[in-house]
């Protein structure tokens, strides 16, 4: 399966002007599934208010269903929305073709007082495409292992992190991708925004990992895509010759 990692430059609360950055980063590309970041289409939006959608009136939701459809392929990253009932969710969607499947992010940021206005998803959702089980997560989940390993051992073969992380803890996000990629001998996708939106800097990152914790391919500290190919083969190539998920807590 080939996988398009895009890294946007994102202008805080435009949806049409993200929309359009997003198209013309995927412009001329061939891929199975696009990866954005996460709330890709407003900017990291602490108080929703300000920049949320309806969920059926969102007119980022509505594009990822366009381009699903006519290129054949899933569209997947986050956005902030509002429901019938005024809650409020960062929701990172998952859309095909088909369907449409979504996961809300479950570690809220407290530092920065995300959980005070929206809710918190309570459930894992393993999306499956093309043969390829993804584990869809969002940010902030990144630093909790045990929401990672999720399930019984083996069941699903990759993690999908959308993120707005910051440069100032760069470090960690590069490394804890690896971490989890390692830990759970499946590829990591992380997909990150760069430029600066209200004095914090995004460098990015993004990248995508194979289950022993390599590097497959990364981005530049700039807006920009990157494309690479997932083998089922090796997943259950590494699981086999060393199976370590069998002792897992």
């Amino acid at each position: 399966m080939k996988i398009s990692v895009v890294q946007l430059d994102i202008d805080w609360g435009n949806p049409r002007e993200n929309i359009r950055r997003a198209e013309a980063l995927i412009d001329g590309q061939d891929a199975d599934l696009y990866v954005l970041p996460e709330m890709w289409s407003t900017g990291y939006a602490v108080d929703p208010k300000e920049v949320a959608e309806s969920e059926k009136a969102s007119s980022a939701l509505q594009w990822m269903q366009h381009i699903a459809a006519e290129r054949a392929c899933a569209v997947c990253g986050s956005l902030a929305v509002v429901d019938e009932s005024l809650h409020y969710f960062n929701r990172h969607y998952f859309v095909t073709g088909e369907s449409v499947k979504f996961y809300d992010k479950h570690h809220l940021f407290s530092f920065a007082h995300e959980d005070k206005n929206y809710q918190a998803g309570n459930d894992h959702v393993i999306v499956e495409y093309k043969g390829v089980r993804f584990l869809l997560l969002t940010c902030y989940d990144l630093r909790f292992p045990l929401w990672s390993r999720y399930g019984h051992a083996g069941e699903y073969d990759a993690i999908i992190y959308v993120a707005n992380w910051p440069e100032a803890r760069q470090d960690a996000w590069d490394t804890l991708l690896r971490a989890r990629a390692i830990e759970n001998q499946c590829y990591v996708i992380g997909v990150n925004r760069v430029g600066v939106e209200r004095k914090t800097t995004f460098t990015g990152g993004s990248a995508v990992i194979d289950p022993t914790g390599r590097i497959l391919v990364s981005c530049e500290s700039r807006a920009g895509s990157c494309q690479t190919l997932l083998d089922i083969d090796v997943i259950r190539e590494v699981r086999q010759r060393f199976p370590v998920l069998n002792d897992r807590d």
